[in-house]
Formats: structure tokens, C-alpha cells, sequence
């Protein structure tokens, strides 16, 4: 029986996979061929979605992007046999901009069955679980740690560090949070890879309850995520039903329980100890630190709060080891990182490269450059309170202590790319009232100061005391840096400075004033 892969993938559905899928079930129905539907996750060249790819003695073929009223001439062109047609693309991995990415958390994702626990076994999967219950608790947490594993949230801390801290904690109850609150503009990772690749966020949680001597975990999901939450739903229930997760796992005497707990939909919950709020049935208040979650977190209890891909990236690392992973990267950013290309861009998806290539390269080598035709006049890095890079930074290497050194943030590797028609001050001025929407007001410089922010820019661009206002504009900012009580108000300021000292002259600044 032929096999076709068309994703189920988020992207993929909103650009008509299903009724391709259906329209590919029916047409094949009509004329007697034998064909079976797999719905895999998405390869992330999401320019060519919704993608269809066929098995055949040569590999898989892929077509794309393939519409519904497509089918038929497809079939009638030969695509189960994988012969040529307008829409055919070959072999996606031999691709150019597939080929040249180092896919190792994404490694299955656009391959396999995301739900089916067969697949995942027979392309790796469990394999980092296995070694990892042969070794002691401490040995585990040093191959995270030797990996040089960063936190890909955003905060770029070392994931063996937060590891170590929870496994030296006294506590006879510890906990596993995942944070799914994936809210940043312009990022996606975290939604692919629990779509795409289910199995691999829960083996990474399994690894790090067993590091730590965690029972029980919880992944806090978007609440605008639906299609994850039953992909990781089904794959739950796939490893309870397989002994991978549970009481006794594969008869090595452990227990690790998982959850999948919706969230409230608000931006700040995304910060870790408003997340933990969250998740004990509170209002999502940003909590103060010290005492940090890793020592008393969840119910006041030791917990480990990891991003879904650094979570994602363990398997891999207990599979292979700390040193296999930590050969990719440049500097104290090592490994991957998937990045996402989102905005006015030629070529949006997710293309996962280890640390070191330059903006520059990523925009234009895979991205295609913007899909107005016009220069890219500015892109913002790392979600809504990123800096607006100007194409003066785009030769910047993608390193966390690189775009620290230049006063913006890598973050979750999300980058929304603007073209020449963007004006900056629009921007800057939409970073603050993000900030007065989002802000839990638990702080007086997140709450008050965003609000006041708004009303000082309004000044300066409707040209009432530029001078003194610009200047009260930066004094704000470094208010609100310097005395937020988490990045929320802490991070507003990246935006907003960035576009008042890179693009002065849309806020009617001669550059030399700026």
C-alpha cells in the first residue's frame, strides 16, 4: 500500500491540509488505489504547506504547496508513483535549505507519526531513557550539564545548573514543570514539536524527573494550542499503556506521572513563577525571588522549570552524550537552537541550525529576504519585548552573548522581519501597550511606567517637547530595567530603546539628537 504524509501540523491545517487530506481520500476511493493517509507534523518550510509527500522505492517525494482542487491532476500526473508535476519538489531532506540545517531536537518531526509510539521507537526514540535509567541520578545531570544546554525559553540559563540545584534539594516530593506557554510573537518551536513530535517532550521530562528523584510532572499548555493538547494527550496515554511512564518504568523501579494542564491565557504566565501560580489555581502573579522554584517551586516543593525544546533537547543528549551535543554551537552557546522565521519573509518556518550562523545568512540564505520584494529595514529577535535589529546588526552571529554584547536578546529565536514601510515609533509605541495589556501589575514600573510610556512617545511623535520628552523616555526605560520585578517590565525597554536609537527619524529625531 502507497503511502502519503500530509501534516497535521497547526500551519499546515490553516492552509487547507485537511481538505486536501480528505480530497486525496476521496479521489484515490473513486479510482480503486490503495493508499494510506499518515498525518505527520510539519516539516516547517511552511512556504510550501500544505506539503504532500509520497513513499516511494526512491524515497519519499514531496509536491507542494498542494490545494485541494490540486488532487485530481496530481493523481492523473502520476504522484503515487512519484513522477514529475508542476507542483513536484523531490526529495525535501535533499533541499538546499532542509539539507543544510542541523535537525536534532526536530529530527523526527515531519518523518514520523507524531502520536504513534511504533514510530517513535523505530526512529530512536527511548533511547536517551534507556541509557538514563542505567546511570545515577547525578551522572545524568552531568551530561546535561557537559552538553552545555542553555534554556531555550529565552533566559539562556544552563539547564544542568537548574538540574543540579533541584537534585540537591531536600524535599520528599519534587516536581517537573514544562513551560508550553509559548506567547512570544513570531515562535512557533514549541508548538511543532508537540504536534510533530510528542514522545520526545515527554522521554525529556521522564529523564529529568529520574535526575532529580521528581514523581510527577506537568506540562502548562497554551491555552490556544488545541491541536497539541490531543497529540500529547494520545501520546500520554500511549507510554502509560507502554510502561514509559507511570509506576515501575520498564522495570526499573521509577515513577514519573505527567499532566497536561491548560493555561489562563495571559502573556505573563509564561514567566516561570506566575506559570507556577498559575498552575495552583491562583491568579497569575509574578512571585518574589529568592527563594528561586528550584528550591521551593510548585506547592513549595523542589521544581525544575524547563521550555518545552530545552526539555526536547535532552533525549538526544542521554542518547548520544553531553559532549555529542556540546560539539555544536560557537562560545557558552552550544548545541541548536530551532529558529523561527515569521513576518514579511519570502521563505516563514522553523529552521533549526546550531549557534554561530549571522542574522545576516538566515534572513536572506534561508529566509529568502522579505516577501515584498522591499529591504529589510528592521527585524525584532526574541518576541514582543526583543530589540528591533537594524540591517547595520545583521552580520551579528546567533549567540546569546553576542546579541547581549549589542543590547538585544536571542530569546526563544523567534524573528518577525519588517520591511522599509514599518515605521519604528508605530513599534516602540506598540511594545508599551503590550506591556500595559499584559503586565500582572504586581510591580509599580511594569504597571504604571508602561502606561506612562505610552503617553511620552504619543508626545514625542505629535512633536511636544521632543527634546524633554525623549530624554523622559529614556529615563523610563531605565526605570523600568532596572526595577521590574521580572522581564515583562524588565525587557520593554529592548524595543523601545532600540527604535529610538537605531530609527531616530521616525520619531521626528535628527540621528545626532538621539
Amino acid at each position: 500500500m502507497t503511502r502519503l504524509f500530509i501534516s497535521r501540523d497547526s500551519t499546515a491545517l490553516s492552509l487547507g491540509a485537511e481538505q486536501v487530506a480528505y480530497a486525496f481520500t476521496q479521489h484515490t476511493a473513486d479510482r480503486g488505489q490503495s493508499v494510506e493517509i499518515v498525518r505527520n507534523g510539519s516539516r516547517g518550510l511552511f512556504w510550501l504547506e500544505p506539503l504532500v509527500e509520497v513513499e516511494t522505492p526512491q524515497g519519499r517525494v514531496a509536491y507542494g504547496p498542494v490545494q485541494e482542487e490540486d488532487v485530481a491532476a496530481l493523481l492523473d500526473a502520476g504522484l503515487l508513483e512519484g513522477k514529475p508535476h508542476p507542483l513536484y519538489l523531490g526529495n525535501i531532506e535533499e533541499q538546499p535549505y532542509f539539507k543544510n540545517q542541523n535537525r536534532l531536537t526536530f529530527a523526527r518531526v515531519g518523518i514520523t507519526d507524531p502520536v504513534s509510539l511504533g514510530d517513535y521507537l523505530a526512529n530512536d526514540g527511548y533511547k536517551g531513557l534507556k541509557n538514563a535509567l542505567a546511570l545515577q541520578p547525578a551522572e545524568i545531570v552531568k551530561h546535561v550539564t557537559d552538553s552545555g544546554l542553555r534554556g531555550r525559553g529565552g533566559a539562556a540559563f544552563p539547564t544542568g545548573i537548574k538540574w543540579n540545584t533541584v537534585l540537591n534539594a531536600p524535599g520528599e516530593q519534587k516536581y517537573i514543570v514544562c513551560n508550553a506557554d509559548e506567547g512570544d510573537s513570531g515562535t512557533f518551536s514549541d508548538r511543532m514539536i508537540m504536534e510533530g513530535d510528542p514522545f520526545v517532550l515527554i522521554e525529556g521530562m521522564t529523564i529529568a524527573g529520574i535526575a532529580v528523584g521528581a514523581t510527577q510532572g506537568y506540562i502548562y499548555l497554551r491555552v490556544e494550542y488545541p491541536h497539541a493538547k490531543i497529540a500529547l494527550n494520545q501520546a500520554i496515554e500511549a507510554a502509560y499503556k507502554n510502561g514509559y511512564l507511570g509506576e515501575n518504568i520498564q522495570g526499573s523501579g521509577k515513577t514519573f506521572h505527567l499532566e497536561v494542564r491548560s493555561g489562563a491565557g495571559a502573556y505573563v504566565c509564561g514567566e516561570e513563577t506566575s506559570l507556577l501560580e498559575s498552575l495552583e489555581g491562583k491568579r497569575g502573579l509574578v512571585r518574589f525571588k529568592p527563594p528561586l522554584p528550584a528550591i521551593v517551586g510548585l506547592f513549595g516543593k523542589p521544581t525544575i522549570v524547563n521550555n518545552v525544546i530545552s526539555l526536547a533537547s535532552v533525549p538526544i543528549i542521554l542518547d548520544k552524550g553531553g559532549e555529542f551535543y556540546k560539539n555544536y554551537g560557537m562560545g557558552r552557546s552550544r548545541g541548536t537552537l530551532p529558529l523561527q522565521l515569521a513576518g514579511n519573509i519570502k521563505h516563514p518556518g522553523l529552521f533549526e541550525a546550531a549557534f554561530g550562523m549571522t542574522l545576516r545568512e538566515l534572513l536572506y540564505d534561508y529566509g529568502g529576504g522579505s516577501a515584498s520584494g522591499r529591504p529589510i529595514r528592521a527585524v525584532q529577535v526574541g518576541g514582543p519585548l526583543g530589540a528591533y535589529m537594524p540591517e547595520s546588526q545583521f552580520d551579528t552571529p546567533l549567540d546569546y552573548e553576542a546579541f547581549a554584547a549589542i543590547g538585544a536578546v536571542l530569546g526563544h529565536g523567534g524573528l518577525v522581519v519588517h520591511d522599509d514601510t514599518t515605521n519604528l515609533a508605530d513599534m516602540a509605541r506598540y511594545a508599551m501597550e503590550f506591556c500595559v495589556e499584559e503586565s500582572c501589575g504586581k510591580c509599580t514600573p511594569c504597571r504604571i511606567g508602561s502606561t506612562r510610556g505610552v503617553e511620552i512617545i504619543d508626545r514625542i511623535v505629535a512633536d511636544v517637547d521632543k527634546a524633554k520628552n525623549t530624554e523622559l523616555l529614556r529615563d523610563l526605560c531605565d526605570t523600568m530595567l532596572c526595577g521590574s520585578l521580572c522581564a515583562m517590565g524588565g525587557m520593554t525597554p529592548y524595543p523601545v530603546l532600540s527604535a529610538l536609537n537605531h530609527f531616530p527619524e521616525d520619531f521626528g529625531l535628527h540621528p545626532t539628537k538621539a
